[in-house]
């Protein structure tokens, strides 16, 4: 059962179209059973082949003799831009809203935040109301000189959405045809010859975290409508890796919620965590008052729409303003830093961690602090022998937009 958490973990991180297995037979067997179409982790089966961009290749689990048939770690480290210099437009693509900025020599003009519906099955749909917003925020710009992106999923170096689940309803012959190159389209309907980059977002939030702190070896977490992770190695440099940690199991209880993306798959993923939905899943026993369709475990807060979940945290985050609700609602945000704090132990397991920088929504206001604090102390309680991780975070503002900023400086001039 570990053995298939861990590599479970290890595919969400960096993605593979292939398993090799070394071990004692009887364990190989069963994880071979387990990686196939039909068993514990047929979604992730299912999955990669997106994911690398090869959905015409099934995934394959193969069992090798000796660990010298083994591959060799192999890292792709990226120099990605981290100045923002000239007139640039920026996008983030969450799964709440998108988020524009316009930038010019570093100083941010405009900022938006535009709300749309990413389980709409219409490609058109997509691209419109990512260009409405795009041009709505070019206007503070006198010319646009490069444009940068990031979106959830994987990005090729070619700015293509190879895999992106801001679009999961869209069919997959229409995604091939209308949304991998949706990207370049946009890029030529602002701005044909400006260099254009787009990488996936919780990349650019350890990019975000590097500008911000001047330092490496940084995770970047931004917790909005679901975790967005990303890692910059000690030159501040992104190593290749998808870092989806959104799809890591967080929580090995059994009795621990599903989620609506793996559709009944997995439970205890960090989609219900560290993102809006661990706060929203809590409103109600937080004391919280919220219409009875955002008690969770209602049908309504169990579908992969993220506009309830938005306005039950808006209600969460009032009522911390509330002298009377304050001692009980403060306690959401205690149970979300006791989740920050394990998931943040779990991932050194992998990452050499020395600063993490906390971006989202989920972050702003007093609860953010309060989840932080608590976050700090579960690492210094559980996990004293662990090095000590220094926690940033930023104003309101840069929790919100911070990613896109980030992403604003990505194309090199």
């Amino acid at each position: 059962y570990l053995a298939g958490v861990l590599i479970q973990e290890m595919m969400w991180q960096r993605s593979g179209y292939e398993l090799q297995l070394c071990g004692p037979a009887k364990l190989c067997e069963q994880l071979k059973a387990d990686f196939s179409a039909g068993g514990a982790y047929e979604f992730e089966v299912m999955s990669m082949p997106n994911v690398c961009g090869t959905p015409e290749t099934p995934f394959v689990v193969k069992v090798v003799a000796s660990a010298s048939e083994l591959p060799p770690a192999k890292d792709c480290p990226q120099v990605c831009g981290k100045d923002a210099s000239g007139c640039r437009l920026a996008f983030d693509l969450g799964k709440s809203d998108i988020k524009t900025v316009a930038v010019k020599d570093n100083e941010v003009l405009d900022s938006k935040e535009t709300e749309w519906d990413v389980t709409n099955p219409d490609p058109q749909y997509h691209f419109d109301a990512i260009l409405a917003a795009m041009k709505d925020t070019a206007q503070k710009l006198p010319k646009i000189d490069a444009i940068g992106g990031s979106a959830t999923g994987t990005v090729s170096p070619d700015n293509e959405a190879t895999w992106c689940d801001i679009f999961p309803n869209v069919p997959p012959d229409v995604y091939k045809a209308k949304v991998v190159d949706i990207f370049k389209r946009l890029a030529k309907e602002m701005a044909p010859e400006a260099p254009l980059k787009v990488i996936n977002d919780g990349e650019v939030t350890a990019l975000a975290a590097v500008q911000k702190i001047k330092a490496g070896n940084v995770m970047g977490i931004s917790m909005g409508s679901s975790e967005g992770a990303g890692y910059a190695n000690a030159d501040g440099n992104l190593m290749g890796w998808i870092n989806e940690l959104c799809y890591v199991r967080l929580d090995l209880n059994p009795s621990a919620p599903t989620d609506p993306w793996t559709k009944g798959s997995h439970t205890g993923m960090s989609h219900m965590y560290l993102g809006q939905r661990g706060a929203t899943k809590l409103a109600a026993k937080g004391g919280v008052d919220v219409p009875p369709n955002y008690v969770y475990p209602h049908p309504d807060m169990c579908t992969i729409k993220h506009e309830d979940h938005a306005q039950c945290l808006k209600l969460i985050q009032k009522a911390m303003t509330d002298k009377e609700k304050e001692p009980s609602v403060r306690e959401i945000y205690e149970t979300m830093g006791v989740y920050l704090g394990y998931a943040l132990a779990q991932y050194t397991e992998f990452y050499k961690i020395d600063h993490v920088m906390i971006l989202g929504r989920v972050s702003k206001g007093d609860g953010g602090d309060i989840m932080l604090d608590t976050a700090r102390q579960v690492l210094q309680t559980e996990f004293p022998e662990l090095p000590p991780i220094k926690f940033h975070t930023a104003d309101d503002h840069f929790k919100g937009v911070g990613q896109c900023i980030a992403a604003a400086a990505l194309p090199v001039l």
